[in-house]
């Protein structure tokens, strides 16, 4: 009896290692979120190229990518190409500057080209709270109505585009059309 008490940390440590060991190779693009299904949530932020308050209300009309972005973001440098390309092909993108100076995203968006129709500063990460961002980028599909119907964790690539997003993206467009 003695020595199966004595096994017991063993089997304890094994359990959890196994357990860990797992958790290496769970996909972080596939963290679900309680908002699919749900309305973006409400929120009261200046754009960043002005002074203009935006609500969630000027999100409504047309489906959109709403993608959160940062200058600070190593993964946000390399996503900005596609997403520049993405809104010259007409996909409707919307940005949230999360957790960031406005300084150094006006400085960015300069360089690097805006290819959001809003973008939002959520200088205390108040709307990314909201959103359960665990860290950018993170890019949310909504549709006309603001309805989250869908969410993307990483970096929004050409095979992510065309995989996991475009198809999504067309029949919300699509059922937006009167």
């Amino acid at each position: 009896m003695k020595r199966w008490i004595l096994l017991l940390p063993l089997v304890v440590f094994l359990g959890l290692s196994a357990l860990l060991f797992r958790g290496l190779f769970l996909d972080p693009a596939a963290l679900p979120s309680a908002l699919i299904g749900k309305p973006f949530p409400e929120f009261s932020l200046r754009e960043v190229n002005g002074d203009k308050v935006l609500t969630r209300q000027d999100l409504l009309g047309r489906p959109a990518l709403v993608n959160v972005w940062a200058t600070w973001c190593v993964a946000c440098r390399v996503e900005h190409p596609v997403l520049n390309r993405l809104a010259q092909q007409g996909v409707v993108i919307h940005g949230i500057n999360y957790k960031d100076t406005n300084a150094e995203a006006q400085k960015w968006l300069k360089d690097f080209h805006n290819p959001y129709q809003l973008n939002l500063r959520d200088d205390d990460g108040s709307l990314g709270l909201n959103l359960g961002v665990y860290g950018a980028p993170e890019t949310f599909l909504i549709d006309a109505k603001g309805i989250i119907r869908h969410k993307f964790v990483g970096v929004v690539d050409d095979q992510v585009w065309r995989e996991q997003l475009a198809g999504r993206y067309q029949a919300l467009v699509d059922e937006a059309r009167p």
